[in-house]
Order: structure tokens, then sequence, then C-alpha cells
């Protein structure tokens, strides 16, 4: 693994969208991420820079793009700067 890719489970932990890596993987292979369009049940897949996951967890759907990979599990504010969530753009509906 090189310096510019993330293990996904690792990833989604410094992120912050799960307490813990097993629940990452837990979560990784029960089918609830998609990775650049593609299921992912791998929990070891790489990431990198510009990917685009979207995430089912915690009652909602989150669709994300990675910006950074991060070196830790920092405070919330660092974790949130390792992303773009795309569900911003979208209209609310109601």
């Amino acid at each position: 693994m090189s310096d510019d890719t993330l293990r996904l489970d690792k990833w989604l932990f410094h992120a912050r969208l799960f307490k813990s890596r097993g629940l990452a993987s837990e979560r990784i292979e029960g089918g609830g991420v998609r990775l650049n369009g593609q299921p992912c049940r791998k929990p070891g897949h790489v990431v990198r820079a510009g990917d685009e996951l979207v995430i089912s967890a915690h009652g909602r759907v989150r669709a994300l793009r990675v910006l950074e990979l991060g070196t830790r599990r920092g405070p919330a504010p660092e974790a949130q700067g390792l992303y773009q969530d795309l569900n911003e753009d979208e209209p609310e509906q109601g």
C-alpha cells in the first residue's frame, strides 16, 4: 500500500463515520458501502483522494467524496476535512 492510499475501514474510522474499525468493517462486509459506484465488501480495499463513497448506516444514506486520507482519528473538525458531503448539494425533500 502506498502513501496515497488507505484501507477503506481505516478511512471510515479516521473520518469518524463509525465508532470503531470493527463496526466499519462489518458495514462494508454487509454491503452497506459503495466505492465509485461499485459494491464493495472488502474492508481492506484501498481508497484515495477523489474516490466517491455511498454509505448506508445509522438510518441514512450519505454520499461522500474523499478529499484527504488522514493519518489518525482526530477531533470532529479535523475528520470533517477528510471528505466533502455530496448530499449537501441536494435540495431538501419534504
